[in-house]
């Protein structure tokens, strides 16, 4: 096994454990563990838990940004764009649903410790986005919400989904839950931003 290639796995057991257990409930060495390595090994490739989070997170981070700018790359500046680039964004967290899970940790405080990711990372997207908008609308929309409604609602579906007529969650991974929701994600931007009148 290379270096790459350890340090590699190492990030993905870290990023799929920290997407579901969060970055102050999981330990190294349970990284290591299901990794199939020591703490040592673990250590050599990536350095401390802090480290690692940091390698995860500049990871997922980098992986959304490079979607969000091929979507915006092909933007055009009326209500077919923007359903594109919902589109797009939607697809993104069903084939990366890690991304908007390790988001949410930290939405509920999760590495508080670990302050300018949301600075670092997620301030350039919504600037994006919200350049791309701005010209589509008049004065009083305010775009950040706009862009914020959009992340919370797919997050938020993605991680909880919606409860089916027999009281089960069923969400991102059901086809027919998810064209439900593609279609208000839809509706509820395009009436957010008067798109449709």
């Amino acid at each position: 096994m290379t270096n790459d290639s350890g340090r590699e796995r190492i990030i993905d057991v870290a990023t799929r454990l920290f997407a579901e257990l969060g970055y102050d409930a999981t330990s190294t060495r349970l990284i290591a563990e299901a990794a199939g390595l020591n703490i040592a090994t673990v250590s050599y490739h990536v350095g401390g838990k802090r480290d690692l989070y940091l390698a995860v997170m500049e990871r997922a981070a980098n992986t959304e940004s490079a979607a969000l700018e091929a979507a915006f790359g092909e933007f055009t500046p009326d209500a077919e764009g923007v359903y594109r680039v919902l589109d797009r964004y939607l697809d993104f967290c069903v084939e990366h649903p890690e991304v908007p899970a390790l988001w949410m940790h930290r939405w509920l405080s999760d590495a508080a410790d670990v302050a300018h990711l949301e600075n670092q990372y997620v301030r350039p997207m919504l600037d994006m986005a919200g350049k791309a908008v701005r010209e589509l609308v008049g004065p009083e929309v305010d775009i950040e919400y706009v862009v914020m409604t959009v992340i919370w609602c797919t997050h938020g579906f993605g991680r909880g989904g919606v409860l089916d007529e027999h009281g089960q969650r069923v969400g991102i991974d059901d086809p027919k839950e998810l064209a439900r929701f593609r279609l208000h994600l839809r509706r509820v931007v395009g009436g957010l931003l008067g798109l449709d009148r």
